[in-house]
């Protein structure tokens, strides 16, 4: 509960009252926030070296962090692109898949027969296919090509057409190469020779084959059998020298690349040998090793592995042949061996290729993979025999990769246990440990990896692990660890072929398997999307992420997630939309969040903020959806999300509402044929929809306003003439039909109280026009005055002639709107709330924020008004714009409020009149627009940039951002603390010592302020405001013109330079920092209200805008100037902000919303304010009429007490504040005449010290946050230290020069926070800093 909800009694003026109060919140200030802070006696305690004040003084260093979230991280100067749809990820996805059609086999063996030039050893190899030719009395032939063929199979069953030749002819082969070609058409064909009986291929490339009586051995050239076969095609020859044929082969590669244009050939090619090496003979291998590797990979590893084992004695060769299990079946220890040798080659390939190969190799196809797999068991073991197979495209050697260790381990494990298995069948096989030793070698990866070093090897494992249920889970825990590590480890997880399997994951129905597959396609998707989308709804996945989206077990954080995944299937995909329509994830998403919003619990925002953006990605130009969102009454679940205290969320459910404003509505209705478009229903819920945006275009973030601007470019895309007859209107010449929009009092809102619609609507400017009750325009208007629209386009003869003939021929004028006498149809919408939203957009148009300034402009250019802007001459400084010839503009209606002048582009007939007015000005459109159709019926005002709903021009419409930049959270680790975290702390530790020591020493070794400055520097122009830095020496000042300056006092250099903001009307009011004893961001608060934070304003030309808002909305009647004055409260988190208003503004900077409106109390304006830097929620109030209030929001009341210190004078206030130390009753108020008030509020007698310091020429005054000292400034030329009883200090009249130059005007002091040191700024434009007499001057 609130603080003030624990109060037992309200409070009256009496000061018995006052005293109870303060004492109530001494004891009750940590309560109240605390969230925002640490328990001061437990931070205390690791300072215990401090000091004896050091418990007390903790209450000095406020806790609270605000604009630290991931959306202030440069928000204007970079937009996170959100999911990628190309760059990075287009290398994981093979472009093509592809399979082997068809499959040649030929066998050239001529049993019997050796071939002329080779000379066999005896005993010598003689084993085809596991088969010895010469112990099959008939059919050895037939039988080894059979076997050859089954050997095959089993890596492509029922997915090839296999064809064998046995010894054949040329013709033959021709026939066999042709047939397989038609029958595979574009699919790969895989052609084997084996040519173990006849001879060595020629230096030529050839082959050789047998005529028809098999009396002579025929060539034929590689090249003819690659014209044969064509391409995709892969190759095996097994016979000596078979690197020959691959050499030809590349020649011809090379030889057809050169001479033609095409792309190269898509061959493969896997050989036995060197060109000069000879199958190995030894009888422990078969005649084909070669191809034996290839074909019966386990067979030939285990002997091989047994052979070189201690185990050669002991155990059966033939047992091998008996392994029990099936080769396919994992649970099964011959299945359990094929899976291990499929994860080892993976990971050996995986880690020796490059990615590229590699995903040719073994992700594309099949066969091949298989074929590649156990290419690298052939290479290692006819290494062994000194042979080495070659293939093309050439691989790395990885005959004597470590992973072999591990393939030996398991084998020989295998091999232990066979002699049991296969005398007992009913043994139970003890699992090989491959699988979990290798996920703990990742596991410790995951611990000390990172993306600078080198990939975790067992990745491929990893993979393979997925397809065992024992390991799956602790899998796919290990894997979402390492996606989490960054986009990089996306990008490999996905290059190694994790996509299929986590794909086929979703099918399955085990419970516990679903948090950590839905982290896993999170990450997945952050990083990819477009190439997802079809496979995840061909395959039913939208299914399973919706029905977890629905689950009420998981956590809120994790079915943001799901939210995600579907926000990302259903963006820009109109079958995902379909699919997600259909299986009802509009009504799940509506009924979470109507849920939410009846749950007194706090909801997740970002399961919040996903739900938004799902809804509105799903119904984002989708006119089904539309329609059943409306029929759910979709609008108003979303609205109450609107005062969220995220951000996100609010930005969020902007954009879930502006999606379901139809951009295509005057289309629909032109056409008179659409009935959905006719419906009344949709009337209201777009006229709620446009109610509930108009409510937040002052919100305090610019991620929120951005969205609010793209949504109104959507509403006026759609209501474009609407809009336009509004503008013509209201900016018409004739003073008999010149009139103002509505005023928002007579606007019959649909809400309980119409103001909070449109109250934040009034952001003010130097030259707002008053808008008067009567809907008229007021008196001090700039439109009332005679010839205040001459030099404006809109006042030339021609445009008037033009303008009469449209307007008054045609249209008749009711209610400041332009109806069309012509046309068949109303205005779908109420005429006043157009008008609300032509100004919601002008405001938006002058928003601090550039960006949403630049979408504001943007819309503005939709409806036909564009921007004027005078050229800039060489200003005197770089970097500083002249705005010469804005005069000449400030005579047109300005509804930029002192920014740039927007007025409507009217093409006049003929040329103006008058050909100087335009005279340095220049337009400045971000898009050119059409030109002017004279028989066009509208208003006679410029074209809009879109006039009709089509592709090509809906294109230019602002992009919302709020998708994207929500996205790059997932991209972001999400699982571990950042690794800067522990700098963070230790550096907020070291200067919370710094803090508490210098506090200490300010309040008791102060003395005295030397009267001669330590450092000093000018400014071109006058000084207007100064801050020093805690924790660096650095002064921060800020001119008339709002430069910003920086500058290093120790080092007497200048650090940066930057203007606060390009728009002509110039005025700072404050700098500040937020959050001093972390990065400090720097506050700047000009005259007009508008606030913008800077981060890395001391960078030369580095400084970024965190957030920027307008601060005020609304002023008195009369008043052209706001005169803000803004302070900010740490401890709370809170600023005020009030000046030519009747109340104050409180806005939280951690929620960036305005949270309250707190009366003055007074006719009177505000001229000083501020806030206790020790106790949250306290601030004073100083008034022009020299009154005094003290408040306190925790409080019900609000006001705590009013004082009126200067009575009888009546001079306004120049400055307040708080005394130093902990009492809040102790205030200390600074009035024009020059008298120095020192107040306790809980004395009724008013101020208890009272001092005549500047006789009428007083203009700064500054308290010290913790010394017992002020000082005061006047427009004479004098600065006077005093200390808190009033006795005087010192005095500083000159400045350090040789003539002793009197100091010029005091216009701003200013305090270290700890340490004696005050900076000073004159008039004159000089800054000095003064330091007490205990420091050494620099």
């Amino acid at each position: 509960m609130a603080l003030g909800d624990l109060m037992a009694s309200r409070f009256s003026q009496s000061s018995a009252a006052v005293s109870n109060h303060l004492d109530e919140c001494s004891s009750h200030d940590n309560g109240d926030f605390g969230a925002h802070r640490r328990d001061s006696e437990t931070l205390s305690s690791s300072y215990g070296n401090v000091g004896t004040s050091a418990t007390t003084s903790m209450a000095y260093l406020p806790q609270t962090v605000v604009l630290s979230e991931l959306r202030h991280d440069a928000f204007e100067s970079c937009m996170p692109s959100g999911p990628s749809d190309s760059g990075l990820v287009s290398r994981w996805r093979p472009k093509d898949r592809m399979k082997t059609g068809c499959v040649a086999l030929v066998l050239c063996l001529n049993i019997g027969v050796d071939p002329p030039d080779v000379i066999k050893i005896s005993p010598c190899a003689r084993m085809e296919c596991w088969i010895d030719p010469f112990s099959l009395s008939t059919k050895a032939l037939e039988t080894i090509g059979k076997t050859l063929t089954m050997q095959y199979e089993r890596w492509q069953p029922r997915q090839a057409r296999y064809k064998i030749q046995l010894d054949p002819t040329v013709e033959e082969v021709k026939k066999l190469c042709n047939s397989c070609r038609k029958y595979a058409k574009s699919e790969r064909v895989l052609f084997h020779y084996n040519g173990h009986g006849v001879p060595k291929p020629t230096a030529n490339g050839e082959i050789w084959l047998f005529n028809k009586s098999y009396t002579q051995y025929i060539p034929l050239p590689i090249s003819d059998l690659d014209s044969w076969l064509k391409t995709p095609s892969i190759y095996v020859f097994d016979c000596s020298a078979a690197g020959m044929i691959v050499n030809s082969f590349i020649e011809l590669q090379e030889c057809n690349a050169s001479s033609s244009t095409t792309s190269s050939r898509d061959c493969i090619l896997l050989a036995a040998c060197e060109a000069h090496e000879t199958l190995p003979q030894s009888s422990e291998f078969p005649a084909d090793v070669f191809t034996s590797c290839l074909t019966t990979p386990i067979k030939m590893a285990l002997r091989w592995f047994c052979m070189r084992s201690l185990l050669r004695d002991s155990l059966d060769y033939a047992l091998i042949d008996k392994i029990p299990g099936d080769q396919t079946k994992r649970r099964t220890l011959l299945g359990e061996l094929n899976w291990i040798f499929t994860a080892v080659t993976d990971t050996i390939a995986w880690n020796v290729l490059p990615h590229g190969l590699f995903q040719r190799l073994f992700r594309q196809d099949l066969l091949v993979a298989s074929l590649f797999r156990n290419f690298l068991l052939a290479e290692r073991i006819m290494r062994s025999a000194n042979c080495s197979p070659v293939s093309y495209p050439l691989l790395p050697p990885t005959h004597q990769h470590h992973m072999w260790d591990a393939w030996d381990m398991a084998a020989e494990i295998c091999l232990s246990q066979l002699p049991l298995l296969v005398r007992d069948p009913n043994a139970e096989y003890q699992p090989i440990p491959f699988f979990t030793e290798q996920l703990t070698a990742f596991e410790v990866w995951l611990d000390h990896g990172s993306e600078h070093k080198k990939p975790p090897e067992q990745l491929p494992i990893v993979l393979q692990v997925l397809l065992s249920q024992c390991h799956r889970f602790r899998a796919l825990v290990l894997l979402g660890r390492f996606l989490d590590m960054g986009p990089w480890a996306v990008d490999l997880a996905l290059s190694v072929g994790i996509f299929p399997y986590v794909l086929k994951l979703l099918q399955t129905t085990n419970p516990e398997l679903r948090q950590i597959l839905v982290f896993i396609w999170t990450k997945i998707l952050a990083l990819d999307k477009q190439s997802c989308q079809v496979d995840l709804v061909k395959d039913g996945g939208h299914t399973y992420f919706i029905r977890f989206l629905d689950s009420m077990e998981a956590y809120p954080e994790q079915r943001a997630m799901a939210a995600f995944v579907l926000a990302v299937i259903v963006d820009g995909h109109r079958r995902g939309q379909e699919a997600c329509l259909e299986a009802g994830l509009v009504h799940v998403c509506l009924r979470h969040l109507q849920g939410s919003a009846l749950n007194d619990a706090q909801t997740e925002p970002l399961f919040l903020q996903w739900l938004c953006l799902c809804l509105g990605k799903l119904w984002e130009d989708f006119m089904e959806a539309q329609i059943i969102a409306f029929q759910a009454d979709a609008p108003s679940i979303c609205m109450p999300l609107l005062s969220e205290p995220q951000p996100e969320v609010r930005a969020s459910a902007v954009f879930a509402l502006g999606t379901l404003l139809d951009v295509g509505f005057d289309s629909c209705r032109d056409g008179g044929v659409d009935e959905e478009c006719d419906d009344d229903e949709k009337f209201k819920a777009e006229i709620s929809v446009l109610k509930s945006l108009l409510y937040v275009v002052s919100d305090g973030s610019p991620l929120v306003r951005a969205e609010v601007a793209v949504a109104l470019a959507r509403f006026a895309f759609g209501h474009n003439k609407y809009l336009k007859s509004i503008a013509a209107a209201y900016w018409k010449p004739q003073s008999s039909s010149l009139s103002s929009f509505p005023s928002f009092a007579h606007v019959k809102a649909t809400a309980a109280n119409p103001s909070q619609y449109i109250g934040p609507l009034l952001r003010v400017g130097t030259d707002t026009p008053a808008v008067s009750r009567d809907i008229r325009v007021s008196t001090s208007s700039p439109l009332s005055a005679s010839g205040i629209m001459h030099g404006s386009p809109l006042s030339d003869e021609s445009s008037q002639h033009s303008y009469s003939g449209n307007l008054h021929d045609s249209h008749s004028t009711s209610n400041g709107v332009i109806s069309n006498n012509h046309s068949r149809h109303r205005a779908p919408l109420d005429n006043a709330l157009y008008s609300q939203c032509v100004l919601a957009m002008c405001t938006l148009a002058k928003d601090p924020s550039p960006r949403i300034a630049n979408l504001g402009r943007r819309v503005l250019s939709i409806i036909g008004i564009e921007q004027v802007v005078a050229k800039p001459i060489k200003s005197s400084r770089p970097g500083e714009p002249n705005f010469v010839g804005l005069a000449r503009s400030s005579s047109w209606f300005d509804m930029s409020g002192g920014h740039l002048p927007l007025t409507f582009r009217t093409p006049p007939v003929s040329p103006p009149r008058t050909t100087g007015f335009l005279t340095g000005m220049r337009r400045v459109c971000s898009l050119e627009f059409r030109p002017h159709v004279p028989s066009s019926p509208d208003s006679g005002l410029a074209d809009p940039l879109l006039g009709a709903v089509g592709s090509s021009e809906r294109s230019f419409l602002p992009q919302s951002t709020i998708y994207n930049w929500s996205c790059g959270r997932f991209s972001k680790p999400l699982l571990n603390v950042p690794d800067d975290i522990e700098e963070i702390l230790a550096r907020r530790e070291e200067r919370e010592k710094f803090a508490l020591y210098h506090i200490s020493e300010c309040q008791h070794t102060f003395r005295k302020l030397s009267n001669q400055p330590s450092w000093d520097t000018k400014f071109d122009t006058a000084t207007k405001t100064a801050l020093l830095h805690p924790f660096s020496p650095l002064v921060i000042a800020a001119d008339e013109n709002e430069r910003i300056r920086v500058w290093n006092y120790e080092e007497a250099n200048l650090l940066n330079s930057f203007d606060n903001h390009d728009f002509p009307d110039k005025g700072i009011s404050k700098l500040c920092l937020v959050n001093e004893l972390d990065d400090s961001l720097l506050l700047a608060a000009s005259c007009d209200g508008n606030i913008r934070i800077w981060k890395d304003y001391t960078r030369t030309g580095k400084e970024k805008l965190v957030t920027a808002f307008s601060s005020i909305q609304g002023h008195r009647p009369g008043v052209r100037s706001v005169n803000a004055v803004v302070d900010w409260q740490q401890q709370s988190g809170y600023l005020y902000a009030s000046g030519e208003i009747s109340s104050i503004m409180v806005w939280d900077l951690e929620k960036e919303q305005h949270v309250n409106s707190i009366s003055s109390s007074s006719d009177c304006s505000i001229s000083a304010l501020s806030a206790s830097q020790v106790h949250g929620g306290q601030f004073a109030a100083g008034f022009v009429d020299g009154s005094v209030r003290l408040f306190d929001i925790r409080t019900p009341e609000m006001l705590v007490r009013t004082m009126r210190p200067h009575a009888p004078k009546v001079e306004r206030v120049v400055e307040i504040n708080f005394q130093p130390g902990l009492d809040q009753g102790k205030i200390v108020s600074a009035c024009q005449a020059g008298d120095i008030q020192f107040l306790d509020i809980r004395n009724e007698k008013g101020a208890y010290v009272s001092i005549d310091a500047h006789r009428g020429s007083l203009t700064a005054l500054a308290v010290h946050r913790h010394a017992p000292v002020i000082a005061s400034g006047s427009a004479k030329h004098l600065i006077k230290v005093l200390s808190l009883e009033g006795e005087p200090l010192g005095s500083i009249r000159y400045y350090p020069t040789f003539m002793a130059q009197k100091i010029g005007s005091v216009s701003c002091l200013t305090f270290h926070p700890y340490r004696v040191l005050l900076a000073a700024g004159f008039a004159d434009g000089c800054v000095s800093i003064y330091a007490d007499g205990n420091s050494q001057a620099r």
